[in-house]
């Protein structure tokens, strides 16, 4: 180490604590530029820096009239400054004997003037200055050297600040990947889950529709059970990571309340146990057509419904809809679900909706259940801005009650006109699928369905036969050797210029997954296992060119709403900033990716972060984390790319949602 200048008996502790802020050879920041003009403003001289001193030289974060990055360490006033505890005030260096022939009181900088105040960290590290310079003789007053101290103070803390931020950052992007790689991990297991029992189920389903006696019906519905019961517990997973993901959408479409209840009421009635008697009371003003989530109201009713006649084995169970509120446009709804169960103990009533929690831990062996239904159920409600509460006592009964607020619709439900099996007439099918059990139940629903069907063990043989051969549609699955569905698709669209119909079939549940179906090409999306009349739904939908469905995702706002405070010309201009920068940026990051570019994929993602977060596009954003995570790893996997794919279809989407407003 050089010893021409004075050494911190601590100086290997005080490079260590300078090294810790990583504040050396950083960008230009407002704050500490602000701080060096306050310093030359307080104490009226032309020049004034913020500068940390290291091994072998003084750098400046900060500077006015000084003109240079760095200067050698031997030759500044500074290192001295830092050996002392308070500040270091010379009122003439022409009187000073220690610098009066210092080339930049002779010459140079002509030095007249020097105050400079230690910044200590507050573990007592001397790693820096700040200092006021002036060109001719000078001396501070009491409130100038405060301020000065004060301001010196403000640096340690604002380095000390991004210090924090860097770990929490840091720790942000651990948390953000563990939830990648959890809802990756639940995407896939799901996958592995759902092929086996798409079979199970499908067959089942095939089976009950033969001829069969007493017996062999008996043994079949509860294989049935057994299946819609563990596609039951795969779904409670799925929906709980998307709603941590911020990834379940909540519908708004027209339906019948009233047909809703009594659909929820009838499915279940056929579980009830004969000690038990089960009723339904519809208020008599409450409304048929509402505005809202259907599906989700179901999902919410069999599952509280569904716990009451589980839990209870005599007595009763009421469900009692009412409307308590009525506005120009909306209806407010209170529905019960009340028993004559076992019930629950006062002190587990704070903790009943937390995951993973049932009442007592014995329930799950006596009654089975993953304990995430309520869970589920409470913050499906709390996503229709909804809220839920309870009622127990131990050994006489429970009652759930929740509200809901839906929209009014502005015409009468029509019921549609149910479209008869044969009404599409002879369809002629393929079918890529690598998966035999699969493929003999495609095979047996289509043939049932009256249409026939080809099958392609891969996305290389379906294009072959698609090219030798005339088809109405194609079933795509989307995991398949040689060829996958996505590359399949875009060579079908691209390359043979087809506008064959295309329906995804798959048993995956990525996030983004469906969007990225739909961008690449396909016209239809069909979650395994999948039911008969939900696949010839998607059949009829895609083969009608006058029933095409939307497919949009919604942009939530409100972030940048908040951001504008009420300036209209603020939220456009973020709006089309946005517009012109982020596809720019997208397009820029593919390349980067496909040339192996890890730096400049980095850099792009992380950039882009800031832009998705302020219009809430959490799974993008996501999507980005990975990419920055992945380049600063210097290695991109099979998942780069699919996060790469679903950034790109995503903003592609948002842009045009963005250019609608």
């Amino acid at each position: 180490m050089n010893n021409d200048f004075p050494i911190p008996d601590n100086e290997l502790q005080r490079l260590a604590a300078l090294k810790r802020y990583n504040i050396l050879d950083t960008l230009p920041d407002h704050a500490f530029d602000d701080a060096t003009k306050l310093v030359s403003y307080i104490c009226g001289v032309p020049i004034a820096h913020i500068s940390f001193i290291d091994e072998n030289r003084q750098w400046f974060k900060s500077e006015i009239g000084i003109g240079v990055s760095e200067v050698p360490r031997d030759i500044s006033f500074c290192r001295y400054t830092i050996m002392e505890s308070k500040m270091v005030e010379i009122n003439d260096t022409h009187l000073n004997d220690k610098f009066k022939n210092d080339p930049n009181v002779t010459g140079g900088f002509n030095v007249r003037f020097y105050a400079g105040v230690p910044l200590t960290t507050p573990d007592g590290y001397n790693i820096g200055t700040l200092c006021a310079i002036d060109h001719v003789t000078k001396e501070l007053n009491e409130n100038q050297r405060n301020a000065l101290s004060i301001v010196a103070k403000h640096v340690i803390a604002q380095l000390e600040l991004g210090t924090k931020n860097a770990q929490l950052d840091a720790q942000k992007k651990i948390a953000e990947k563990a939830v990648l790689a959890r809802d990756s991990f639940v995407a896939n297991m799901s996958h592995e889950i759902r092929t086996p029992l798409n079979a199970i189920i499908g067959f089942t389903d095939l089976l009950a529709q033969t001829e069969l006696d007493e017996v062999q019906r008996d043994y079949i519905e509860s294989v049935q059970i057994a299946g819609e019961n563990l596609l039951l517990i795969v779904n409670d997973i799925l929906d709980l990571s998307k709603i941590e993901s911020g990834n379940l959408a909540i519908d708004s479409e027209p339906f019948n309340l009233k047909k809703t209840l009594k659909h929820a009421y009838d499915l279940l009635k056929v579980k009830t146990q004969k000690e038990v008697e089960f009723n339904l009371f519809l208020d008599a003003e409450m409304p048929d057509i509402v505005v809202g989530d259907q599906g989700r109201l179901n999902q919410i009713l069999v599952n509280l419904i569904g716990n009451s006649l589980k839990f209870t084995n005599e007595g009763e169970v009421t469900v009692s809809v009412k409307k308590i509120e009525e506005t120009e446009g909306n209806y407010k709804m209170k529905f019960s679900v009340k028993d004559t169960g076992i019930g629950i103990h006062k002190d587990k009533l704070t903790t009943i909706f937390e995951r993973f929690t049932q009442a007592e831990e014995s329930t799950t062996r006596t009654y089975g259940g993953t304990g995430l239904g309520l869970n589920i159920v409470k913050q499906l409600i709390e996503l229709q801005n909804g809220e839920i509460s309870v009622k127990s006592e131990p050994n006489r009964g429970s009652e759930f009650i929740f509200l809901l607020t839906y929209k009014k619709a502005e015409n009468k439900e029509t019921a549609p006109k149910p479209m008869s099996k044969n009404d599409l007439g002879h369809l002629k099918i393929l079918l890529c699928e690598d998966n035999i059990l699969n493929q003999k139940l495609a095979k047996s629903v289509i043939n049932n369905f009256g249409f026939d069907l080809d099958i392609a063990h891969n996305g290389e043989e379906g294009i072959e036969l698609l090219s030798q051969n005339e088809y109405d549609l194609v079933l795509m699955d989307l995991q398949m050797p040689v060829k996958d569905g996505y590359q399949t698709t875009d060579y079908i669209r691209n390359e043979m210029n087809s506008s064959i119909p295309i329906i995804a079939m798959t048993a995956h549940s990525l996030v983004g997954e469906q969007e990225r179906c739909y961008k690449v090409g396909m016209n239809a999306y069909v979650p395994k296992p999948f039911k008969q009349s939900v696949l010839l739904k998607a059949i009829k939908t895609v083969m009608n060119p006058d029933n095409e469905a939307i497919h949009k995702r919604v942009v939530n706002l409100s972030f940048l709403d908040e951001m504008a405070c009420g300036d209209p010309d603020f939220r456009r201009d973020m709006i089309d900033l946005f517009i012109e920068k982020i596809p720019a940026q997208t397009a820029q990051l593919e390349e980067a990716f496909h040339n192996d570019d890890h730096d400049t994929v980095k850099k792009l993602a992380h950039n882009m972060k800031s832009s998705l977060d302020i219009f809430m596009l959490e799974d993008l954003s996501n999507c980005a984390a990975v990419i920055e995570e992945e380049a600063s790893a210097g290695e991109f996997t099979s998942e780069t790319l699919d996060k790469v794919n679903i950034l790109h279809c995503g903003i592609i989407e948002v842009v045009k949602i963005l250019k609608e407003l």
